[in-house]
């Protein structure tokens, strides 16, 4: 067996020492018997020096404590049910003893330290007779301990709370044999995507399909939390690809665990994680999903602790110090990430019965209602501290997008129940058609971005999920809009298809201008990439199920075959620098979103027919 390398006090790792059992056994046993000769030798020179020191120590009775801990046998319990007579008495007997007291205190201590020294020397000969392997196996042991113990503590039963019934997961299957192929086509992409990270990056957050090994990034901390497995788990169950689906679960019961050093984003953790976990639990009432999501969240509750309860955007899960990301306009907190954790945390205390998670987002939902907003429009960045708003910064794309989202289907998880958030929706809304749309020369509709009073006409991907938000926030609109509100849906949608069809892959760049003659492309070399986003798609699936128009259906299935012919690689599937190259340079990452949105509700349910409910 090649011993382990040993690791000194510098912190360098020196070599290990090749000392086989077959060559030099008697020099081996020579030096394992003078290193436990050094060893035993400092250990008795240290508790010699332990004994010459206690016992050199100045005469203790001359001062008014001797103050090694043990206040609670030197000073007497105050009992203050007799109100302030008692308070005399324990000032004298916190100023000192007799000298009698003194002496037999101090004799017995010394007493227990010497049998504490005798204690440790024993223990530390048994020690040394041990190999290295069994003393490494016995740490091993007591580490696993307590791991347990932790595991239990986080493990509380959770009040058993009714099912809703699930509708629409096995039914909706095409009559038209074409769409039942294209259908399988996706099912066979999103196993191609799930069988090569099951191969080389289990367990990690993503795959770099190219490197063929795990990838992560900062938003994950530093500790391999399994992204893509909690991700895509209601994509495997959709699809009935519930082998794989088993195969998560065995890992999340088993290996997710949020007990760890490591600083993690709130937003993402919160809709990747406690999102995939909580849709997993609905989907297959599997009891291991809705643990996991409630210790998760303990975990992300302490970012919340900041002078307004506007949360951090990054928490550290195991000592709870938040902060900030260092380049989000002095310190703020950004709309999007605090602005889109309401549905996974009112479904929390709805399964906990926990009010916690609920006062949380309510808390910042009064906050926003009270703040004044210029133009009627949120800016983008909050500070946590102040209460003030940042840059004025607008922007229904990146930094702003789903906090909109999350309010219209606030008001539609609540059954249309809860006009408050209805309300939000409308007005932000309105400031945003009023500022923000515009008609491009060519007659294309895009929502721009505002920055200190001034309108950017770049529109970013992440935007394009707005036209079927304005699709499915019609029903229910103010004024008897809903017709409106479609079209604008409608037009979103064909700005959006344009800025795909305008590209040599037929994959949209990340973002896109409208300046003089150059509409729905990017200019600047940094926004021509694609990374597997699902926003365009997830636009074409909401008109699809709102319109019926079959135009929808086909502009999924164009993208989905360029994904599958510019992003496919042998192990698995990768985002691509430049969209408007014909043989672009990959990015190697396969985002754990690939699998979660873009091949499920952006792709895949587009080949449902109308009569499925999902």
């Amino acid at each position: 067996m090649t011993t382990p390398a040993l690791l000194p006090l510098s912190g360098r790792r020196l070599p290990p020492l090749n000392l086989g059992t077959s060559s030099f056994p008697h020099h081996r046993a020579t030096l394992r018997l003078s290193e436990k000769f050094i060893l035993l030798l400092i250990l008795s020179a240290f508790i010699t020096l332990c004994f010459g020191a206690f016992f050199f120590l100045p005469d203790s009775s001359k001062h008014k404590r001797f103050d090694l801990g043990l206040e609670d046998v030197l000073i007497p319990h105050v009992d203050t049910s007799k109100g302030g007579k008692n308070l005399g008495s324990f000032l004298i007997h916190g100023q000192g003893h007799d000298e009698h007291r003194h002496r037999e205190e101090e004799e017995r201590l010394r007493n227990k330290i010497r049998a504490d020294h005798e204690k440790a020397l024993e223990e530390a000969k048994e020690k040394l007779k041990k190999s290295r392997d069994e003393i490494q196996a016995e740490i091993q042991t007591e580490k696993n301990k307590v791991v347990q113990e932790l595991k239990k503590k986080d493990s509380k039963p959770l009040p058993p709370v009714p099912l809703p019934n699930l509708i629409g997961i096995n039914s909706g299957e095409p009559a038209d044999p074409d769409i039942r192929e294209k259908r399988n086509k996706i099912k066979e992409m999103m196993k191609h995507a799930w069988n090569n990270y099951r191969q080389y990056g289990w367990g990690h957050n993503e795959l770099k399909p190219i490197a063929r090994k795990g990838h992560s990034t900062n938003i994950f901390g530093n500790s391999q939390m399994g992204a893509t497995i909690v991700d895509a788990l209601d994509t495997l169950y959709i699809m009935g690809l519930h082998d794989e689906f088993r195969e998560g679960q065995e890992w999340i019961d088993k290996n997710l665990d949020f007990s760890v050093n490591s600083e993690v984003s709130v937003f993402e953790v919160n809709i990747r994680f406690i999102g995939g976990l909580l849709a997993a639990y609905y989907l297959s009432g599997q009891e291991v999903f809705k643990i996991k999501a409630v210790q998760l969240a303990g975990k992300l509750l302490p970012a919340f602790n900041t002078p307004t309860g506007i949360p951090w955007a990054m928490v550290n899960l195991k000592s709870g110090v938040g902060r900030n990301w260092g380049w989000a306009s002095a310190g703020s907190s950004i709309l999007a990430e605090f602005g889109t954790l309401h549905m996974e945390f009112v479904h929390l205390s709805y399964l906990t019965g926990d009010p916690v998670y609920y006062n949380k987002v309510m808390h910042i939902r009064k906050l926003l209602q009270k703040m004044d907003r210029p133009n009627g429009l949120y800016p983008n960045y909050l500070n946590p501290r102040t209460g003030r708003w940042g840059q004025h910064h607008t922007s229904v794309g990146g930094l702003g997008d789903s906090f909109y989202e999350y309010l219209l289907k606030a008001w539609l998880m609540s059954d249309k129940m809860d006009t408050e958030a209805r309300k939000m929706y409308d007005d932000a809304i309105e400031a945003i058609e009023k500022h923000l749309i515009r008609k491009s020369n060519g007659g294309l509709t895009f929502i721009g971005e505002w920055k200190n009073g001034h309108l950017e006409r770049k529109m970013g991907h992440l935007t394009c999920f707005a036209g079927g938000m304005f699709a499915l926030g019609a029903d229910g609109s103010r004024d008897d809009k809903a017709g409106h509100y479609l079209q604008l849906g409608a037009e979103i949608a064909h700005t959006c298809h344009e800025s795909y069809d305008r590209t040599t892959l037929k994959l949209g760049p990340e973002a896109f201008k409208f300046d003089g003659g150059v509409e729905a492309v990017a200019v600047r070399q940094n926004e021509k990439y694609y990374i597997l986003r699902p926003e365009v798609i997830e636009t074409y699936w909401y008109m699809w199920r709102f319109t019926h128009d079959p135009k929808y259906r086909q502009w999924g299935w164009e993208a989905a075959q360029a994904i599958d012919k510019y992003c496919r690689v042998s192990g698995g599937f990768s985002g691509v620098k430049d969209v408007y190259s014909s043989s672009p340079a990959y990015d190697d990452v396969q985002q754990s979103f690939f699998l979660a949105e873009t091949l499920k509700t952006r792709v895949y349910l587009l080949t449902w027919e109308p009569s499925g409910c999902l």
